[in-house]
């Protein structure tokens, strides 16, 4: 079983890695355009840090965003692309049934930021009292997002300051499995 899961998410990650490669030139976004949702393509462990990574991809330029995660944020993840359904609710599940019990519900994620190499990313809610923002870690929106099936949004600055961070190739991580 454990085999299995493994090889499908190793196919998942190579799709995913063979997705990042756009066939047309980037489309460069309209100035104080709105944020571009962005599709993930892999969770996986970069062979040069030996460190989990999300990759994500813009819907719009197909750009490529690579961000660090922990561990327990990367199973958060993949069990979410994977579509399972655990027996008993994990730490993203049991916070969503809580907003539902509470009559709110996750409208969108947005990753807003990075600065000083630390990601940021605000959870969009729609409450009884009307609309909340919540500050958060992109991994765990990211995670809740997937989950919820609500859009994952990245606003164009944090993909510019993330290609300045790329290796020279401009490069994202290459698989470990």
């Amino acid at each position: 079983m454990r085999r299995a899961r493994a090889r499908t998410l190793a196919v998942a990650m190579m799709v995913g890695l063979l997705s990042l490669g756009a066939t047309e030139p980037p489309k460069a976004a309209a100035p104080g355009s709105a944020p571009q949702e962005a599709e993930v393509t892999a969770v996986m462990v970069d062979a040069s840090t030996r460190t989990p990574v999300v990759l994500l991809q813009g819907k719009r330029d197909r750009r490529p965003l690579v961000m660090a995660i922990g561990q327990f944020e990367a199973n958060g993840i993949a069990i979410a692309l994977q579509g399972v359904t655990p027996p008993r609710p994990l730490t993203h599940d049991l916070f969503l049934n809580v907003l539902g019990d509470l009559r709110a519900s996750l409208k969108r994620i947005v990753v807003t930021d990075l600065r000083d190499d630390v990601f940021y990313a605000q959870l969009h809610l729609e409450a009884a009292n009307g609309p909340l923002t919540i500050d958060s870690r992109p991994s765990d929106a990211i995670a809740l997002a997937l989950r919820a099936r609500v859009p994952i949004l990245v606003e164009d600055r944090v993909f510019d300051k993330a290609e300045r961070n790329l290796p020279k190739g401009g490069s994202p991580p290459s698989p470990t499995f």
